[in-house]
């Protein structure tokens, strides 16, 4: 019997799998993560519950990462999701990391399993997913990525996987991009990653670019990259989906640009984290409508 079969005869709530998950995150009382999650649970028939734990909503003396991993496993969570800042601090405190999160060095999953916690990376497939959705057919040689903290790890690996052969990479910390640069060129052949700043003489040499920080969301406003270095003939991702359109991606939209929001990669790496949080295949077209009708609202 197929799993949407299944769903057809809603059992009663004390009957059903339950499944306690959450996501661990700064500033993330606007993620549509929770309720993806709970009405593709709901269309599965679990009993499925998803708490959002926002390190911004627990005051002064809010408890470590690691003390946060201790509760959750003790309190019978199945899994988490990891946001900024933490995708790279939770690593120390896990016991494996899958294949994907050794690879980029994040993790944005994490599995309580066995006794064991076990961290993934979805950001890797969800990146690669959206992008060859929406920018895939047109020119993507040379790419400028700006951001190289959790996510930009992730989104370094899948453009280099999706046919860029050149990736300046910028960051706040330069010695940052530099290492990302020296890892990428290690594992993808030399010149391939190049540690840059932003310049106006470097924008000719761009296809198009991509933001993988945080600046644009909601919380922490703004644009990463200088507006008046617009071309129409580029392209412009924005991994951030809170708000939809950043003031980036409206700049880039005025200008003729083609541009794509956080929203394929959103539910693209939520359909792959909840297989491994539940043991069940979600329907990403289920997950996309919830994700735009809470948009839509």
């Amino acid at each position: 019997m197929s799993q949407l079969s299944q769903t057809t005869t809603a059992k009663p709530l004390q009957q059903r799998r339950k499944v306690l998950a959450g996501l661990i995150g700064q500033g993330i009382q606007g993620s549509r993560t929770p309720a993806m999650h709970q009405a593709e649970g709901e269309r599965l028939g679990l009993h499925y519950c998803y708490q959002l734990l926002d390190t911004d909503q627990m005051g002064a003396n809010k408890p470590s990462l690691e003390a946060l991993l201790q509760a959750t496993e003790w309190c019978g969570f199945a899994g988490l999701n990891i946001t900024f800042p933490y995708k790279q601090q939770v690593i120390p405190f896990l016991d494996e990391l899958g294949d994907t999160a050794k690879a980029v060095g994040a993790v944005n999953t994490v599995v309580f399993k066995d006794g064991k916690r076990i961290g993934h990376n979805t950001d890797l497939s969800g990146f690669t997913l959206s992008f060859q959705a929406e920018i895939g057919d047109i020119p993507h040689a040379k790419v400028l990525l700006i951001g190289a903290g959790g996510a930009g790890l992730a989104v370094a690996h899948a453009l280099l996987q999706s046919g860029v052969q050149k990736l300046f990479i910028t960051d706040v910390s330069v010695e940052r991009a530099q290492d990302l640069a020296q890892v990428l060129n290690a594992q993808y052949g030399a010149d391939h990653a190049e540690a840059t700043t932003i310049s106006a003489d470097l924008v000719p040499n761009l296809d198009g670019l991509v933001n993988a920080t945080p600046v644009g969301m909601a919380k922490l406003p703004g644009t990463p990259f200088p507006l008046a270095l617009l071309e129409a003939r580029l392209w412009v991702v924005d991994i951030i989906y809170f708000p939809l359109e950043t003031e980036l991606l409206k700049a880039a939209r005025l200008k003729g640009c083609r541009v794509a929001s956080g929203a394929g990669m959103a539910v693209f790496q939520a359909v792959a984290a909840f297989e491994l949080i539940t043991g069940l295949r979600p329907d990403s077209h289920a997950l996309r409508s919830t994700f735009d009708s809470l948009t839509a609202s």
